[in-house]
This record gives C-alpha cells, structure tokens and sequence, in this order.
C-alpha cells in the first residue's frame, strides 16, 4: 500500500525538477514509511516524473521499488494497492516471454500494459490506483479500482498536468491555485461528503471508480471501464445462489490473506466483520487471527459485547479500544489528511481502530460493502415499507398514525425508535428520489432553504442535489427499486463516504486494509440475484444469514444494525460545547458569507438547549470551518 503522485509538463524547455516531486512525497510519508522513489525524465518531450512511498506488504526487497519500468526505460508505472492475481497473471506474461526481476504484483502490471495497453485495467483483479507513462506514445494512463477503493486526484492547468493519492500531495505543485469550488458546498452540507468527480478545489478532480484517464497531447479522455449489471438476473435456486455466494466469498477472504507482513482484522461484531472473521478461521484452523474492536462509554453506540461473542468464538486474540470525548484531540491531523470538508464523524473511531491495529499487524481485513451487495441499511427495507403504507386510505396514515405519532415529543438525544419512526413518516409522500434524500441528507430542502445567504445562492450555478440520485431511479416496481438503490449506494455512499474514510483512516497510521466483499467476481454474481434472495419478509441480508448460520453465533446474526456512529451529540451538550461555540460561533466563521449567522445561532442553541437534535449539522458545519480554517486562511 502506498502513495503515489506525478507530472506531465508540456510546457516547452521547461524542465521538472526533482525536488517538486519529493515534496509531494514528503506529504504522503504516512501512506508508505518504508521507502521512497522518483524518477524524472527532461530529456524528451513532454517532460515527466513520478513519486511513490511504500508501505512494504509484498515483495520486501528493494527489487520492487518504484517507479518501475520495463527494460528499455520505455514504460514506467507507479502503483497503490494490491493486485490479488498478479500470480496468474506473472505466469502468463512468463510463458509470452516476458522476464521479471522481482516478486511484486507491480511488474506485473507493467508487463501486462506491453501486452494489452489500456485494456490491461480489466485483467487486474484488487484494488488500485495507478499511472503507467508510455514514452514511445507519449500517453499517460491513469485507472482507478472498480469499487474506488483507493484514491486519485489530478489537476490539468497552463500545459502541466499533474496527479496524486492526497489532495496535500497534489497542492504542492506550484500550478494549483486553491480557489474554493462553491458548487460543491451545497452537495457537501447535503450528503456529507463531495461527490466524485467534483472537489472542494475548483480544477482537482477526483477519477472515478472503474474509469480511467488517457492523457495524450494535451487532451484528456475518461472512460469506464467496468460497472455492476443489476438488469440480467440469473435464473437459478436459492440455494444455489447460497452455495455460489459462499465458494466465491470464501475465495475473495482467501487471495486476501497473502501478505508478507503480519495480518490481521477489525471486527465490529456486525454480520460483515464477524463472516470475514469466521472465514479466515476456517481458512486458517491452526493460526489464531488477531482482531480489533472500538467501543464506546455510552452504551445506545457501544458493540462490544458483540465483538467478543465471535471472537471467544473463534478464539481470536482479541484487543480493544474504548474512545471517550478527548478522542477529538485528533481532529486537526484528520482534517489535514482529507485535504476537503468530510463530515462522517464515524472518521473518528476509525481512525483510532486504525491506530491501535497498525501496534499489531500491517495488513487489516475489513467487512466494506457487505450492506451494499447484500441489503444491509434500513433504508432499503424503509422503502419497502412505505410502498405498503402509502397504500393505505389517506384519511387512516393522515388521521389515525402521523397526526398522533407526529404530535409525541421527540427525544433530541437518543437513537429511538420514535424519533426513527418519524422521519421514516415525513419521508413516505415524497417521490422516491426525494424520499432517499430526505433519509440520508445532513441538511435536507427545509433546512437548506434557511442555510445560505442570498449572496452566495447568487454565486451558485443551482440548489439541486437530486441531480445526484436521479439517474439511479429508473424502474417503478418494488423489485427494480431495491436494486436502484443498491446500485446508488454502491456508486456514491461506498465511494464517496465510507471507502473514503477508511483509505484516510488506515494510511494516516500505515495500515493496509482489504475488503473481500468488494471483490468484483463476488459482486457481479450477486448483482444478478433476485432482489428477494437479499431482502425477504423484511430481512435484510436474508441471503447471506442463510450463508453463515452454521459457522455464526446467532446473536452476531440476529442483533440490530447500530452502524459506526459517536455519541457526538451528548459531547456537543458537555466536554465539546467549547469547541463547538468558539469555532462556529466565532466572527470568522459567521462572516464567511456561506451561511445566514443567525439561523447557525439557532441551530447550536436549540442543539445545547435540548429543543432539537442537529448533531449531524453541526458536525458538517464544524468540519467545514476547520478545514478552512486549515486550507484556506
């Protein structure tokens, strides 16, 4: 696992010099501590170098730094990942002839582009991100892992064209110009996050998952390569479908324990951590796997007594980590390595899990995309339920449910299951685009029509952050609805949020993390699944409890879904009231122009005076100011 970043100069005589790509090196030790490698070339034209740091995981010896290049110095690549069938694929390169000089999956990427070109991303089965310099073509390939696992950002401005995992990489080269990309907020304060391709900077992009980039005279081209096909459903049994599922889950845990460092994994006590785990055990009878918790003082967030079930299951050697409210003391290195506003506030314990893993093992294995594949968050079956209640007569929702239910105080504290209740009614009459926004959304149309001064609306191009969702809302029956939304969440919320934070997380302390639910042979078999094999009778992940019932204890199986989350806004009223008040409240942050000042007032005093809950808003807001103040004071 590693960084990697370069630049393409086109600019005539000019030279690049090697220093620029040390620095953007420097930027990215804490992706790979063990090693560091450039390589400039100003002898032809355009100009270009490459920067990598590596994280030793395959292939220690020095034969596998990079930049690596074929034999002729013709083709060079930088690379960050891991290819899981660089084995397979080395002996077929071998039997065309093909000479390798070290046991890396790296070479074997640059032997396959000499044999397939831009069609060599297809035949890589992982995760990755990648650049490939062809001299002979003066082409440049930049690709991008189908799942976007691992990041890439580029930036293409006054003939200098230049790349990196981190944004901190990429804004040292001297031809980035830090303007804010004012459209991205309103996405930002609605989803958390900044969705691909778009960054806080205007101009740095972010590739897309299962797309690549060709660079070739001055002309950038983007293409994907690779998408789930949800449509074509195979026609096969259920418990055909279980037995497929279960011999490609186990292979995809399989090629991920190949690792010539110490490895191991974290272990929520969820359905997906604890099938991972019980998969390497089964795996591994004789090895006793090293698993790693996060819990947390109050109990509506804490899972550990989950994870310790599986894990006197397995007899695991199991090590635990509790955070409390001065976890927060790591927010400024956070903000520094997200380099943009990102509001997901499970960063936080991710990252401390991330922290006390790396004091035992390298490598980590994961359960990452186990909810999208197999219909894991209660919005899915959300919206199976309100398709059943909006059917009901008007005058019975209107009168004889919301009116009472909607006239109950709400609890501006807890996870309950009134408040839950709630929400889940407010959205029901929406169309289902609005539906699934309302659900999801941070700051959602109400809130929104309140945020923004008239100031900055006028600086906006629209307010429109359906424009997201809307291409993924094309059937109208149940069935088609489910695989809509999956095939959503897996195309925004699993790139843009969750694989985001824990690529952040797991580099900012040297850690590789792999995830087997994410391997596209798995995923594209149980794209065609009948919608019913995931979801039945109101179960989600109906299919894969099927799978694991005879090696998982029931109560990993069977608890309720609690997700990752902080007691954030209990810390708000308490330990963290200071932070929050002398940063959002403060004149600076008022007179940003973003925001109305006084409705920010009304929201931290309704928030401190428990009239309301806006924990998530006031987190996005926080996280925003911070960076900022970080990146842009």
């Amino acid at each position: 696992m590693c960084g990697i970043c370069g630049i393409i100069d086109y600019k005539q005589g000019s030279k690049i010099e090697p220093s620029v790509i040390n620095n953007m090196c420097s930027r990215m030790i804490h992706r790979g501590p063990d090693s560091s490698g450039t390589y400039v070339d100003n002898n032809y034209s355009p100009a270009f170098g490459f920067g990598h740091r590596r994280l030793k995981i395959i292939d220690l010896s020095e034969s596998a730094r990079q930049p690596m290049s074929n034999e002729d110095k013709a083709i060079w690549v930088v690379f960050n990942g891991e290819i899981y069938n660089f084995q397979e694929l080395r002996k077929t390169l071998e039997d065309k002839g093909h000479k390798f000089i070290s046991h890396s999956d790296t070479e074997a990427i640059i032997h396959l582009y000499e044999e397939e070109g831009i069609d060599c991303v297809k035949k890589l089965r992982g995760m990755f991100a990648l650049a490939v310099w062809d001299r002979n073509n003066k082409t440049l390939l930049l690709a991008r892992d189908r799942f976007g696992k691992k990041p890439l950002l580029y930036y293409f401005r006054d003939g200098i064209f230049s790349f990196a995992s981190e944004f901190n990489a990429l804004l040292a080269c001297a031809n980035i110009r830090k303007e804010i990309n004012l459209k991205a907020i309103p996405d930002y304060m609605t989803f958390g996050y900044i969705p691909a391709p778009e960054s806080i900077y205007s101009g740095v992009y972010k590739l897309l998952p299962g797309h690549i980039l060709i660079l070739k005279d001055r002309e950038v081209k983007i293409q994907r390569y690779w998408q789930l096909e949800y449509k074509k459903k195979n026609n096969i049994s259920f418990q055909e479908a279980a037995d497929t599922t279960e011999e490609l889950l186990r292979e995809a845990v399989k090629i991920r324990l190949y690792s010539d460092v110490p490895l191991g994994a974290f272990l929520s006590g969820g359905i997906d951590s604890s099938t991972v785990v019980g998969m390497m055990a089964r795996l591994n009878p004789a090895n006793k796997i090293k698993t790693f918790s996060i819990g947390f003082d109050d109990k509506d967030f804490d899972e550990l007594k989950y994870a310790r079930i599986l894990a006197r299951r397995f007899n695991t050697e199991h090590h635990e980590f509790v955070v409390k409210p001065n976890a927060l003391q790591i927010l400024p290195e956070l903000v520094e390595r997200y380099g943009e506003p990102y509001a997901d506030s499970s960063c936080i314990p991710t990252y401390y899990v991330a922290r006390e893993t790396r004091q035992y093992v390298t490598v980590a294995l994961n359960g990452d995309g186990g909810d999208e594949l197999f219909s894991g968050y209660e919005r899915y079956k959300a919206f199976y339920l309100s398709n059943l209640y909006n059917r009901l007569p008007c005058f019975f929702r209107k009168g004889l449910i919301e009116l009472p239910i909607n006239s109950m105080p709400s609890n501006p504290d807890g996870r309950t299951y009134l408040n839950r209740l709630k929400r889940f009614l407010r959205g029901t009459g929406l169309p289902p685009p609005n539906r699934y926004l309302h659900w999801i959304a941070f700051f959602d149309e109400k809130l929104q029509q309140n945020l923004y001064t008239k100031s900055f609306l006028a600086c906006i191009p629209e307010l429109n952050p359906l424009k997201l969702l809307m291409p993924y809302f094309t059937g109208s029956n149940r069935h088609e609805m489910l695989d809509n939304i999956l095939c959503l969440d897996t195309n925004t919320y699993l790139p843009n949020d969750l694989l985001v934070k824990v690529d952040i997380a797991t580099m900012a302390n040297s850690l590789e993390a792999r995830s087997p639910f994410l391997d596209h042979r798995l995923a594209e078999f149980v794209a065609t699944l009948k919608v019913d094999f995931k979801m039945r009778h109101f179960i989600k992940k109906f299919l894969l409890k099927h799978v694991i019932k005879d090696f998982i204890p029931k109560e990993n199986i069977n608890r309720p879904k609690m997700g990752f989350g902080l007691p954030m806004g209990k810390w708000f009223k308490a330990e963290l009231k200071g932070l929050l008040t002398d940063t959002l409240l403060s004149s600076k942050s008022l007179n940003r122009g973003y925001f109305n000042p006084e409705f920010i007032k009304s929201l931290i005093a309704q928030h401190l005076e428990a009239k309301a809950n806006y924990t998530q808003q006031l987190w996005c807001l926080l996280m925003l100011e911070l960076w900022h103040r970080r990146f842009i004071d």
